[in-house]
């Protein structure tokens, strides 16, 4: 290992001794060259424990929306943890907080808050079969809806294990899952509104819902494709359907109120998470109140010993507070930050005589190259060259430049134009050196 990342290097080894895998999720395993400790993050800059500074695009994997200790959020999670620690019981900020959100996210009506997207994810699932009274669950190919085991199914199969496109193969994502787990699962190749008219005219009767990322960033921040979310919206309505937006990455960061805000298509349930709070541990649950009867006649459990305390409210309401009072400013700039990246990131890979597609939405894209098609679904991400990608990631964190491993780049509102014209410097060589 490069003397660059000696202390990290220790440390994971020291980790590995009580930690299992010497990381605390799975994801992390998966940075190049190795997973980096960090002792300090501030606005857009990490330094990591061996004194190396970086421009920062993973944001903790997208949380930090607003950069690194923002001081507006820190200042309300320390006077939150003056009054004390979580009550396990109510406080004002839980009903502030909800209505802050059913302010700003076109299908809220109602909000109920969990502490992961996972979590999140599982309420709204169990909303929708209550609230129909049918059990099946439409999910796509390279979604991402959180590590539960009856939804970690055909994130990132392989080709030959995904089966044919139009019929796919449910693919179990991890070793430990129940064989059984996909039974209430309906796969589908994501921007073929074809299958999903097909499908409901199979199977109508028996969906609860159908869920989706409505820009597929797991997978190649995909968009959908022109009439393919009213087209859903259309055939959910038809059927008695439930449609549930996974918002995690998209809300509070495409547009204040998200994906739904962009394409003007509303669902019947939204999850939030990461940008929500700012990297506190929050996430949330909106929706049209009739789609909450069963929480609020009792009949469907939610629960959660840390749901909605106030350290995490208070986050998500000066989170909130922020946006809203800067969104004029925020979405356009990052807009066209996000544009001056993509646009060195093309000039580079034409220079350098390597393939590109760079795509996604506003401060959220994702990087391909060799890429022999246009990505519309998961698995047209497959012909991509990832190890190609892995050595230009690496020789960016060489250059003070700090990527996730699978391809996506996130900026935050902490981010300038110095920073991106730094970032965009270090470009050309890095993938000069990676493609050599």
């Amino acid at each position: 290992m490069e003397s660059r990342w000696k202390q990290s290097a220790e440390f994971l080894e020291r980790a590995k001794r009580t930690l299992a895998a010497g990381v605390s999720s799975s994801f992390r395993a998966q940075a190049r060259p190795l997973p980096l400790y960090f002792r300090s993050g501030r606005g857009c800059w990490l330094e990591d424990v061996d004194g190396n500074r970086y421009i920062d695009y993973a944001l903790a994997w997208g949380p930090a929306f607003l950069g690194h200790s923002h001081p507006a959020v820190l200042d309300a999670g320390r006077g939150a943890l003056e009054c004390g620690q979580p009550f396990g019981a109510q406080h004002e900020r839980e009903f502030r907080g909800t209505e802050k959100v059913c302010s700003i996210v076109p299908c809220a009506e109602q909000v109920l808050f969990a502490s992961s997207g996972t979590e999140a994810v599982q309420a709204a699932l169990r909303l929708a079969r209550a609230f129909t009274g049918r059990e099946k669950i439409v999910k796509f190919e390279g979604h991402y809806h959180g590590w539960d085991d009856d939804i970690l199914v055909s994130h990132h199969p392989s080709a030959d294990a995904a089966g044919s496109l139009e019929e796919p193969t449910p693919v179990l994502a991890t070793a430990g899952q129940p064989s059984g787990c996909a039974r209430h699962l309906l796969i589908l190749p994501w921007n073929r509104l074809d299958l999903v008219e097909r499908l409901f005219a199979e199977r109508g009767k028996d969906i609860a819902a159908v869920i989706m990322e409505p820009i597929n960033f797991n997978s190649g921040s995909t968009l959908p494709l022109a009439g393919y979310l009213e087209g859903v919206r259309r055939i959910t309505k038809q059927h008695g359907a439930v449609l549930i937006f996974d918002e995690v990455i998209t809300g509070f960061r495409v547009a204040l109120g998200g994906a739904q805000e962009v394409f003007g298509v509303a669902p019947d349930i939204a999850v939030f998470a990461k940008a929500l709070g700012s990297v506190f541990p929050v996430s949330a649950v909106a929706g049209r109140e009739e789609v909450f009867e069963p929480i609020n006649s009792g009949r469907t459990m939610h629960a959660g010993t840390l749901n909605g305390n106030p350290v995490v409210l208070a986050a998500v309401e000066a989170t909130l507070d922020y946006l809203l009072a800067n969104r004029d400013e925020v979405y356009p700039r990052l807009n066209r930050l996000a544009g001056i990246l993509r646009s060195a990131i093309r000039d580079a890979a034409k220079i350098s005589g390597v393939p590109v597609l760079e795509q996604g939405y506003g401060p959220a894209f994702s990087v391909f190259f060799r890429p022999s098609r246009e990505i519309q679904h998961y698995r047209d991400t497959l012909c991509a060259d990832h190890a190609l990608y892995e050595r230009f990631l690496i020789e960016m964190l060489k250059r003070g430049v700090y990527l996730l491993p699978d391809a996506r780049w996130y900026l935050s509102a902490a981010h300038g134009g110095g920073e991106i014209d730094q970032t965009c410097e270090h470009i050309l060589p890095a993938l000069r050196a990676a493609a050599n």
